[in-house]
């Protein structure tokens, strides 16, 4: 059995070391909280695997301790935002607390935000929105970054642009957070620390050429778009419209000078409140049909049919209940920043 460790433990640990930098310890506990999400849901490559880099980004001044978003515009239902490099995860954070606040009003609230920090899993921010009873989407892109490539070429263009989808259905929610590449850059990083090769030929070598080998891409190759070599002129398409929502709406992105940006995102998000379309219930009995229907399909394989939401969401259940049981990568990062910031780790409970 792996060690675990209790939930709040684990947040209070994050926080303390953010805090050690000098940004408020609110801040501080919102970005812990966020990191935290995304390993209770099991989105391991960017939830507490972010705090090194985060850390470093706030000691260097990368991202701004304090200040608030510059609003560029404000017409009640539609904001945009330029975080200036504020620790993302915590104007995000603020911007969904932004939209949950007037979505009552308008039924519908967009929020786009320029050169947010990295704003790390898009999945992690789902759960305030769906404890409202409301649907989620995030959307975010990199206007500094090239990683993905269009379909027929070795050029890498786009970002990984993720996006991430909640909404009620009952027991648990239908949720995903899925990158327009045919792998996350982080699993990516992680397969090459561990000296693995991808699962599938999810990568271009700097020749065009399909590769299962990280080295690959760190060599001047390229991710694959979703769909691959055959259909990933799907996957490139939908990075674009991604980018359009983004960095388009956000009014800025891949026409800017953005070779300092390093990894600060443009941000879409919206809020929906089912209520402003009709009765709620009704909306309910939809999704929750939905995900009963999927999950009642009949298995290709021994395997069970795999509804978005219903294995995350059963996770963090359990690990919320039972303890975190974290990536031995991420433990061990995490114990070296213990010691070198004189923090004591959490106590394993089991």
């Amino acid at each position: 059995m792996s060690t675990r460790y209790n939930a709040q433990a684990l947040k209070e640990f994050a926080s303390t070391l953010f805090a050690s930098t000098g940004i408020a310890s609110d801040r501080a506990d919102t970005m812990a909280e966020v990191f935290l999400e995304a390993d209770l849901m099991g989105f391991t490559t960017h939830g507490l695997n972010r705090v090194a880099s985060n850390l470093q980004w706030l000691q260097s001044g990368v991202s701004r301790l304090a200040g608030e978003p510059h609003v560029l515009l404000d017409r009640g239902n539609i904001l945009n935002w330029d975080a200036e490099f504020l620790p993302g995860p915590w104007v995000v954070s603020q911007a969904i607390d932004e939209a949950l606040a007037r979505v009552e009003q308008f039924g519908v609230v967009s929020i786009t935000i320029r050169r947010s920090q990295h704003i790390a899993c898009l999945a992690a921010y789902l759960p305030k929105i769906l404890e409202r009873n409301c649907v989620g989407i995030l959307t975010c892109s990199t206007p500094a970054e090239r990683t993905v490539a269009p379909q027929g070429s070795k050029t890498p263009l786009f970002s990984a642009n993720p996006i991430a989808f909640g909404a009620p259905a009952g027991d648990y929610p239908l949720l995903f957070d899925i990158s327009m590449s045919a792998t996350a850059g982080g699993y990516v990083a992680r397969a090459e620390r561990e000296g693995k090769k991808l699962p599938h030929l999810y990568l271009k070598d700097s020749e065009g050429n399909p590769s299962d080998d990280p080295a690959a891409f760190a060599n001047g190759g390229s991710i694959l778009p979703v769909g691959g070599m055959d259909h990933g002129y799907k996957g490139a398409a939908l990075s674009a419209m991604l980018e359009v929502l983004s960095m388009g709406l956000g009014g800025y992105g891949r026409a800017d000078d953005v070779a300092q940006d390093d990894e600060a995102n443009s941000v879409f998000l919206q809020v929906i409140d089912p209520q402003a379309f009709g009765d709620a219930q009704h909306f309910l009995r939809q999704t929750e049909a939905l995900t009963a229907l999927w999950s009642s399909c009949e298995s290709d394989g021994d395997g069970e049919v795999r509804v978005p939401g219903k294995r995350a969401w059963g996770l963090r259940r359990q690990q919320l209940q039972q303890g975190v049981s974290l990536y031995p990568l991420i433990e061990g990062d995490l114990k070296a920043l213990a010691r070198t910031y004189g923090v004591p780790f959490p106590q394993p409970i089991g």
